[in-house]
């Protein structure tokens, strides 16, 4: 499994054709305590960059755009009544969906993760 990052936060663990997409810890801190999430709905399709979720927090609500273009295959029903588990474990068993990519190609514009840990130094 390789996982990739976003500038917008957002990491993607990719096994075979599949992505598990998720906010990264970094993301889960400057929001605060999360409150609501709001996923997309299974079999939609997104393309690179689209707002595919919405994560709503005691601070802001922000969006969550997917790192790859696909369609969605799975959402993390947990978070309907646990919106928490992005707090505890965003880069884990707060995954927000997955998706089933259509251009693998689009990973090599995605960082990995000591190039996302440099990139959280510059901001």
């Amino acid at each position: 499994m390789t996982i990739y990052f976003t500038e917008d936060h957002e990491w993607i663990a990719v096994e075979g054709k599949t992505g598990t997409v998720g906010i990264t810890d970094h993301a889960q801190e400057q929001l605060g305590d999360i409150t609501f999430i709001e996923l997309p709905e299974k079999d939609s399709d997104f393309g690179k960059g689209d707002s595919a979720a919405v994560v709503d927090s005691v601070k802001a609500a922000s969006d969550v755009y997917t790192p790859v273009s696909g369609t969605i295959t799975e959402v993390n029903g947990a978070l309907e009544d646990e919106p928490e588990l992005v707090n505890s474990d965003a880069e884990g068993d707060g995954w927000l969906f997955k998706v089933a990519l259509s251009d693998p190609s689009e990973l090599e514009g995605l960082m990995d993760e000591d190039a996302y840990k440099k990139f959280l130094e510059s901001l």
